[in-house]
């Protein structure tokens, strides 16, 4: 994070501008908004920008910007004019006396940016990229208005009025902030957009009388191959309320920060014969904190009951008497493969797919080998990167054809995706060639040739 955002109450608060023309009325809008007393150090001043200044009670200081102008009077300043040498002269002056400092369209001598802003007050949505890019910024305010309700500022005020009350009769924290999740995505929410204040208070009412200390919940979550964006809106949803997140391997970064930024977060991931936690750990962290009374996001990559072991952690689960979800997750065969343009099945290659565990037990891959020498058929492997060769010896051994076409995507879906296609005979030698690493999925089957005319991934 390059830029920590806050939030100024600045109600009667002294900000300075440099500059007096159309760039400086824009800020001192803005600042005018949050109530701040504003003066204006220019040689000339706009009619509406001199307006602001006397309507907030401020000063125009008609002068060009010098050093003998007390900069510690102020909260901010704003350097707004069309002169580089000023704005930089101004970020230097407030440097010395630590005052917060905004040069218009000039990041490095900034020390804090004025975000593109959605107003439903008292709710106030920044967003900023760090005086990147400033377009994409009104951009991203543009989708956000059209999807937060205007009225999303009388449920805050709503929410104040109430907030006493609620504390006064749930006082753990958690419990309370878990009060208030289950109100918002009851009626309560659209009871206060269309202005029924009085029924909404009787819910509020009802809901505090009728409240009781949370039992604890485990929500069994798949987080698809890796691209974020492939998270189903219930994973989304479960993983943000979350007190607790425990994660695999397979669970990429960008989807971790996805997460409850103050949720206690266990990385339990296991790689070949490298368990950070064995799976009876994992099972009984899932009971410990349920009954806590914690609600708990396991989040494993793909899909929990596609070579999950998701199936064993709710028997545990159902075992113990504790509640439980499965939100389903794009399984890497289907991300996978649809990334590296491989259809799994087409009418006019495979009919049927299979999904298979290429796990070696005792140094040899244990397979239904003969149900699987069938050229209208695609095969999917997972975690079969260090049993390859031995996999394809066995195939072929049972009758498949050498040159049957295989990929191997390896980090499917993230932007470190890497497809190397051969054939039964020689894709293990490519292996090392093209350093392929795991996370890494094996499709075997006609399929695999339309990859050259349907890859969309470049």
């Amino acid at each position: 994070m390059d830029i920590f955002p806050i939030s100024l109450k600045l109600q009667q608060q002294p900000c300075l501008i440099v500059g007096g023309g159309r760039i400086a009325y824009r800020k001192a809008v803005l600042l005018a908004q949050a109530g701040a007393i504003i003066s204006v150090v220019s040689p000339d001043i706009e009619p509406d920008l001199l307006e602001i200044v006397q309507n907030t009670q401020g000063q125009h200081v008609q002068s060009v910007f010098n050093l003998t102008i007390e900069l510690r009077d102020y909260r901010l300043v704003i350097a707004a004019t069309n002169d580089a040498a000023t704005n930089k002269a101004v970020f230097e002056a407030c440097e010395v006396e630590k005052i917060l400092v905004n040069s218009v369209d000039d990041p490095p001598h900034c020390r804090f940016m004025v975000p593109a802003i959605v107003d439903r007050s008292p709710l106030i949505i920044s967003i900023a990229t760090n005086g990147q890019s400033p377009v994409l910024s009104r951009q991203i305010r543009t989708q956000l208005e059209s999807s937060i309700p205007h009225e999303m500022g009388s449920l805050v005020e709503f929410s104040g009025k109430w907030r006493s009350a609620v504390k006064a009769k749930i006082t753990h924290p958690e419990e309370r902030r878990i009060f208030w999740e289950d109100l918002y995505a009851s009626r309560l929410k659209e009871q206060v957009f269309n202005g029924n204040i009085e029924a909404a208070d009787a819910l509020i009412e009802q809901a505090l009388i009728e409240w009781k200390t949370p039992k604890g919940e485990v929500y069994l979550v798949g987080a698809g191959p890796g691209d974020p964006e492939l998270l189903t809106l219930k994973a989304l949803r479960l993983m943000q309320q979350a007190d607790v997140v425990i994660y695999d391997r397979l669970v990429s970064e960008s989807i971790m920060n996805l997460c409850r930024r103050d949720a206690i977060k266990i990385y339990v991931g296991k790689a070949r014969s490298n368990h950070a936690v064995p799976q009876e750990g994992i099972n009984a962290l899932l009971v410990k904190y349920a009954q806590e009374g914690k609600r708990v996001c396991r989040l494993k990559g793909g899909d929990p009951f596609i070579f999950g072991r998701g199936g064993e952690e709710i028997q545990e689960l159902y075992e113990a008497g504790v509640s439980f979800q499965v939100v389903p997750g794009i399984t890497a065969a289907s991300g996978c493969s649809a990334y590296a343009g491989i259809p799994l099945t087409h009418r006019d290659y495979a009919q049927s797919v299979r999904f298979l565990t290429g796990h070696l037990k005792e140094g040899s891959p244990e397979l239904p080998w003969s149900e699987l020498v069938y050229e209208h058929q695609t095969l999917v492997l997972y975690m079969g990167l260090v049993g390859l060769e031995k996999i394809c010896a066995r195939l072929i051994e049972h009758g498949q054809r050498s040159d049957m076409p295989v990929a191997l995507i390896s980090k499917g879906t993230t932007p470190e995706q890497k497809v190397v296609v051969g054939t039964l005979a020689d894709i293990a030698s490519k292996v090392t060639e093209h350093q392929i690493q795991a996370p890494t999925l094996t499709i075997i089957g006609e399929v695999v040739k339309l990859r050259e005319q349907l890859q969309w991934q470049r």
